[in-house]
């Protein structure tokens, strides 16, 4: 039987206190509705339904995904008429799954579990048993343990509230029994809104078999509806991926205060220290050591290389046996070759440092290719911008440059060159020859410094 997946994206989420659609909150780096995107297709659907409302237009940009068939809700009134709006779309004998865009941490595998039910059962709900239940739907079963309805908290009696078996709102059926029981739902409730969870009862007044299988997991069914719970859900999903990292051979100095939101791809024997951030795509080879306090954006560091702590670097291809930092900024477009030495307060923009090359010490490197073996000494800077364009800065293979030197682009050092420290670079320089240019330097007889009266 083909699926079809409805995602519920329509809140606005009053108790965030934010203006962003509460399911463009992030965990672990992606928006909590792109996680419950990328859960759904790992079932492959049929198709998938969003049913969006406040922020609709900037829901669907950030999600930019054509094969998604989007609903509009432009009344909130209930997950049941929610539903309601993406019914045209699914076809009669289809099975249909039902999400939600702010439970993040839900598992395929656990959907799975659902679906396999579904051939025995008109109705599956997924259900959690939790310490404190408050705020969720209680799951009211018979003697026999048989699902008679769900009652809502707000419309249930003390002795039902005292019920730990909740209800996700998580459901699976089959599309043409959903239509049915959609069009029974009334608003004679505490908030005079359709309720999905009225279908249950429906369904077992009618006489079809539902059935409400225990998540293994509750942490999985963790609801997001303000910033307490956003945390709560970030803090699993590291400690999850901590997990993951240390499963494969990663020593994590403190798993506890690593973050990675994106994905991390490692080789063997890495080592990370505290506080370190990955964001979005990073690769890390064999033998690499991240530095405490580092961040890496999207950057590939090759085998034996060593960050060391509080280093920036953004977009950025790092070869192996590399040395960066302390405190070295790698700032998008820059590749470092293999055996590069990166110092102390060096900022890197856009340009390719080849084999071996040295910048140790508090300079600007930007829009420039440095050959190999190159020295560039403390505070030297390619002066690359005129304040309109960018220009490159060439320097060839065993250049040394001084220190405090500017080279000026565009401009282009010869293999083998050498600057003078204190050098103002604005035309090409030879190569294998000695380069000055300073201004001369005088002494000023009988000269008297100020003093203070």
């Amino acid at each position: 039987m083909k699926l079809d997946i409805i995602i519920l994206a329509a809140g606005q989420g009053s108790r965030m206190y934010s203006n962003l659609p509460k399911v463009l909150h992030r965990v672990a780096g992606q928006p909590m509705l792109a996680r419950v995107i990328g859960c759904a297709r790992a079932l492959s659907p049929h198709h998938i339904h969003v049913v969006v409302g406040y922020g609709a237009e900037e829901v669907k940009a950030v999600t930019q995904d054509d094969s998604i068939r989007w609903w509009y809700q432009a009344e909130q009134q209930g997950t049941g008429h929610a539903v309601q709006q993406a019914l045209p779309g699914l076809q009669e004998d289809h099975a249909v799954l039902v999400l939600y865009g702010d439970v993040p941490l839900l598992a395929p595998a656990t959907l799975q579990a659902v679906i396999r039910e579904l051939p025995g059962k008109d109705l599956v709900l997924l259900s959690a048993e939790l310490a404190d239940p408050s705020g969720y739907g209680r799951i009211v079963r018979d003697a026999q343990g048989r699902v008679l309805r769900i009652a809502e908290e707000q419309d249930a009696d003390p002795q039902t509230l005292g019920i730990r078996e909740v209800n996700t709102g998580v459901l699976a059926t089959r599309s043409a029994l959903l239509k049915q029981w959609l069009a029974g739902i009334e608003t004679g409730n505490a908030q005079g809104e359709y309720y999905l969870t009225d279908c249950i009862g429906l369904a077992v007044t009618g006489g079809y078999r539902v059935e409400a299988m225990v998540c293994e997991n509750a942490e999985e069914v963790l609801g997001v509806n303000d910033k307490h719970q956003l945390m709560q859900a970030e803090r699993i999903c590291q400690r999850r991926t901590a997990d993951q990292l240390m499963a494969l051979g990663v020593t994590l100095l403190d798993p506890g205060r690593v973050d990675v939101r994106g994905d991390l791809v490692t080789g063997r024997d890495v080592v990370i220290d505290v506080n370190t951030v990955f964001e979005g795509n990073n690769c890390l080879g064999d033998r690499v050591s991240i530095g405490a306090n580092s961040i890496l954006v999207n950057t590939s560091v090759g085998n034996g290389t060593r960050i060391h702590p509080n280093c920036h670097i953004e977009n950025a291809v790092i070869g192996s046996d590399c040395s960066l930092g302390p405190y070295a900024r790698i700032r998008p477009g820059t590749r470092l070759a293999d055996d590069v030495r990166i110092g102390n307060f060096v900022e890197i923009k856009k340009s390719d440092i080849r084999t071996g090359s040295k910048i140790n010490h508090l300079s600007y490197v930007g829009d420039a290719d440095v050959g190999e073996q190159v020295n560039v000494g403390a505070g030297v800077i390619t002066c690359n911008y005129d304040g309109s364009r960018k220009h490159r800065t060439v320097i060839g293979n065993r250049v040394f440059v001084g220190s405090d030197t500017q080279l000026v682009a565009p401009v282009a050092i010869g293999d083998g060159a050498t600057i003078g420290a204190g050098s103002t670079i604005t035309k090409n320089a030879p190569g294998d020859t000695l380069t000055l240019a300073r201004s001369k330097q005088v002494s000023i007889k009988h000269w008297k410094r100020p003093e203070k009266e």
